[in-house]
Protein backbone atom coordinates (compact mmCIF):
# COMPACT_ATOMS: atom_id res chain seq x y z
CA UNK A 1 0.00 0.00 0.00
CA UNK A 2 1.44 3.33 -1.04
CA UNK A 3 0.67 6.71 0.44
CA UNK A 4 0.75 9.69 -1.86
CA UNK A 5 0.92 13.16 -0.32
CA UNK A 6 0.08 15.96 -2.73
CA UNK A 7 0.56 19.58 -1.83
CA UNK A 8 -2.49 21.84 -2.04
CA UNK A 9 -1.64 24.65 -4.45
CA UNK A 10 -4.94 26.52 -4.64
CA UNK A 11 -8.05 26.51 -2.50
CA UNK A 12 -11.23 28.59 -2.68
CA UNK A 13 -13.61 29.01 0.26
CA UNK A 14 -17.05 30.63 0.21
CA UNK A 15 -18.51 32.21 3.33
CA UNK A 16 -21.78 34.00 4.04
CA UNK A 17 -23.60 35.46 7.01
CA UNK A 18 -26.15 38.10 7.93
CA UNK A 19 -23.68 40.02 10.11
CA UNK A 20 -20.67 41.80 8.61
CA UNK A 21 -18.56 41.45 11.76
CA UNK A 22 -19.29 37.72 11.79
CA UNK A 23 -18.09 37.50 8.19
CA UNK A 24 -14.84 39.26 9.14
CA UNK A 25 -14.39 36.84 12.04
CA UNK A 26 -15.05 33.83 9.79
CA UNK A 27 -12.51 35.05 7.21
CA UNK A 28 -9.88 35.58 9.93
CA UNK A 29 -10.58 32.08 11.27
CA UNK A 30 -10.19 30.50 7.81
CA UNK A 31 -6.94 32.44 7.24
CA UNK A 32 -5.47 31.04 10.47
CA UNK A 33 -6.55 27.48 9.60
CA UNK A 34 -5.05 27.72 6.12
CA UNK A 35 -1.75 29.05 7.48
CA UNK A 36 -1.29 25.55 8.89
CA UNK A 37 -1.59 24.22 5.34
CA UNK A 38 1.03 26.76 4.19
CA UNK A 39 -1.54 28.70 2.17
CA UNK A 40 -1.75 32.48 2.00
CA UNK A 41 -4.58 34.73 0.88
CA UNK A 42 -4.27 35.53 -2.80
CA UNK A 43 -7.57 37.32 -3.37
CA UNK A 44 -10.76 38.19 -1.50
CA UNK A 45 -14.01 39.10 -3.22
CA UNK A 46 -17.09 40.17 -1.27
CA UNK A 47 -20.67 41.06 -2.01
CA UNK A 48 -23.72 42.38 -0.17
CA UNK A 49 -27.28 41.56 -1.18
CA UNK A 50 -30.67 42.09 0.39
CA UNK A 51 -32.58 38.98 1.53
CA UNK A 52 -36.28 39.89 1.24
CA UNK A 53 -37.40 36.78 3.13
CA UNK A 54 -35.46 37.68 6.27
CA UNK A 55 -35.54 41.42 5.58
CA UNK A 56 -31.77 41.60 6.22
CA UNK A 57 -28.57 42.22 4.33
CA UNK A 58 -26.66 39.06 3.35
CA UNK A 59 -22.87 39.39 3.30
CA UNK A 60 -20.81 36.87 1.34
CA UNK A 61 -17.14 36.44 0.53
CA UNK A 62 -15.01 34.22 -1.66
CA UNK A 63 -11.45 33.78 -0.41
CA UNK A 64 -8.80 32.38 -2.75
CA UNK A 65 -5.82 30.80 -1.01
CA UNK A 66 -2.57 29.92 -2.79
CA UNK A 67 0.58 28.06 -1.80
CA UNK A 68 3.46 30.12 -0.40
Amino acid sequence: MGIILDMIKDKVECLQTYDFRELERAIDERVEINKGLLLRVKHVQHQVTFDPIRNKMLYSAVVHFAAN
